[in-house]
């Protein structure tokens, strides 16, 4: 039997949204919102540090995004609360005939801290992966966040020769632009190889953290013995790092190390590492 036209061109895709919130209940960190839509959830909420950090970590079932697919994820930390949002592993961004979509949206309200520490996205040859995130931050909320993005797959010897990784990043305190950055990568493109560009790098990591630290912990940090391309620079109320890596693990090992030196000195916490990175 032959399918009418329109259906053989139908190409399943899903859309999935998940919606958090947190809020502050004597010194205990409690999720006060948990709504989601399609394959996108959150597992038991952890306290690994105690009461006052409650830990999330967001699953994606499927295991990786096609053509079609809209991420949409919303998360909202209340006056004093204290959120910290991971992942269990790659998300795998698979080769499309059309684009696929992640949404971020995060808000922290006044004395509150967001933490938001995913494993890495792998952006796979002839994908077409478009992320857009805003961050809105209220009076003194601390922000703790990093991406890590990898293109290709190296160990298969795939190279990131076609498709495209776009991404766009917001982050505002009371209504003012603090950091304002617009990413296009296309596979194939001289950018990825060029001496100005990724120089060969197939990954590429951002760490924004608020807050100012100083010279010394500064130099600590750019002296650490990594395998990796990678500095960081202190701008006014913003602690930007950045680093080039052959693979995702190394970039990974380079954040947390960082995320281990700058969580107490701006946070005020000694880090913890989720468990769930282990494994």
């Amino acid at each position: 039997m032959n399918l009418p036209a329109h259906t053989a061109l139908f190409t399943p895709s899903w859309h999935a949204e998940l919606e958090l919130g947190y809020a502050r209940f004597g010194d205990t960190t409690r999720p006060v919102q948990r709504r989601h839509l399609g394959p996108l959830r959150v597992q038991k909420h952890l306290y690994a540090e105690g009461p006052e950090v409650c830990q999330h970590i967001i699953v994606h079932p499927p295991g990786g995004i096609a053509g079609g697919d809209r991420l949409d994820i919303r998360a909202s930390v209340g006056t004093d609360a204290w959120a910290q949002l991971t992942s269990p592993g790659a998300a795998k961004w698979y080769r499309a005939a059309g684009p696929a979509y992640q949404n971020l949206e995060l808000h922290v309200a006044a004395g509150a801290t967001l933490e938001w520490l995913p494993q890495e996205s792998i952006v796979f040859s002839a994908a077409q992966a478009e992320l857009a995130t805003v961050i809105e931050l209220e009076g003194d909320a601390r922000l703790f966040y990093w991406d890590i993005v990898a293109l290709g797959r190296p160990a298969s010897g795939e190279r990131f020769d076609l498709g495209h990784f776009q991404s766009h990043l917001d982050i505002r305190r009371d209504g003012q632009l603090l950091w304002h950055e617009r990413q296009r990568i296309v596979g194939g493109d001289g950018l990825l190889d060029s001496p100005i560009g990724l120089d060969g790098h197939p990954v590429f990591a951002t760490l924004l953290v608020t807050g100012e630290i100083d010279t010394q912990l500064l130099e600590t940090c750019r002296s650490l013995p990594h395998e990796v391309r990678g500095d960081l620079t202190q701008l006014p109320g913003l602690l930007v790092a950045r680093c080039l890596a052959s693979e995702a693990l190394l970039a990974r090992a380079w954040l947390i190390d960082l995320w281990r030196l700058l969580r107490p000195a701006l946070l005020g916490r000694e880090a913890v590492p989720p468990r769930i990175w282990n494994t």
